[in-house]
């Protein structure tokens, strides 16, 4: 998918809202366990719920690995579902891969051509050669970890080194590998003031905002600080819509939440 693909998506629905699928078997309505693949059921009900409100949806595939074969097989329903259905749509393997040589090239191959997928979470850690075996796919994205929402961000992420926290500097050292129209960033929604920040050393660059929502992020200063021309924010809710309701409305509740955040999104555009 190209970066015009999605800045159209989002002029369309007037959204940049991403929904994550981070489906827990613990926590789906109990009707649903009677299905054949029980995960998949729910997913495919929440997908045709929220598709004309959401430009992404974000599966956290340690949801789905956890149960081996059958959970990876859960996954690859979901996206050729979504590929099937709503082809419009941006798909990110919310995967947090990062190593190097063959073994990121395979796993880029895992996730861009047997599950499809159009982006992949990449954490920078072992630098250049971790990530690009990911950037040789056309058409598809890597995100990388910039700034993350969880309290543990703290531990390394602002350490400083030459005068900028290391955050900084893994934007500014990433920009050597690829352009604006191949790689995104996950900046968390419990950092806004450092979004502002971010937004100025990136400007043209895609945001991949976690923590709306149950985290305890804030749409309207994510907004603030980290909207662009193009928009160049995508900002993702997981449990706060998929788990808006555990009976037999699950999808119908998940719909009314992911609406409440395009409606807001569609004032901020």
């Amino acid at each position: 998918m190209k970066k015009q693909d999605i800045i159209n998506q989002i002029k369309a629905k007037k959204s940049f809202l991403c929904v994550g699928l981070d489906t827990d078997i613990k926590k789906i309505p109990q009707h649903l366990l009677k299905e054949d693949d029980p995960v998949f059921a729910f997913n495919k009900a929440i997908i045709d719920a929220t598709a004309k409100y959401a430009i992404a949806y974000k599966p956290n595939t340690a949801f789905y690995e956890v149960y081996g074969a059958k959970g990876w097989l859960s996954l690859e329903k979901t996206i050729n579902y979504i590929k099937d259905n709503y082809p419009e749509i941006f798909v990110i393997a919310d995967a947090k891969r990062g190593d190097i040589g063959n073994t990121s090239a395979n796993y880029a191959r895992a996730f861009f051509e047997t599950l499809k997928a159009d982006a992949i979470t990449v954490a920078p850690y072992m630098g250049v050669d971790s990530v690009e075996p990911f950037l040789g796919f056309e058409d598809k994205w890597v995100i990388l970890l910039a700034l993350t929402s969880n309290k543990g961000s703290k531990d390394f992420q602002y350490l400083n080194a030459d005068g900028k926290e290391l955050y900084k500097n893994v934007l500014l050292k990433s920009q050597e590998w690829a352009d604006s129209n191949k790689m995104m960033y996950v900046v968390g929604a419990t950092h806004p003031e450092e979004l502002g920040e971010i937004r100025k050393m990136m400007p043209e660059s895609f945001l991949l905002v976690p923590g709306v929502g149950a985290q305890g992020g804030d749409l309207q200063a994510v907004a603030k600080y980290g909207l662009n021309k193009d928009c160049g924010l995508i900002v993702n809710s997981s449990r706060g819509i998929i788990y808006a309701s555990n009976g037999e409305d699950f999808a119908e509740k998940a719909a009314e939440e992911a609406e409440k955040l395009q409606k807001q999104m569609a004032l901020v555009l």
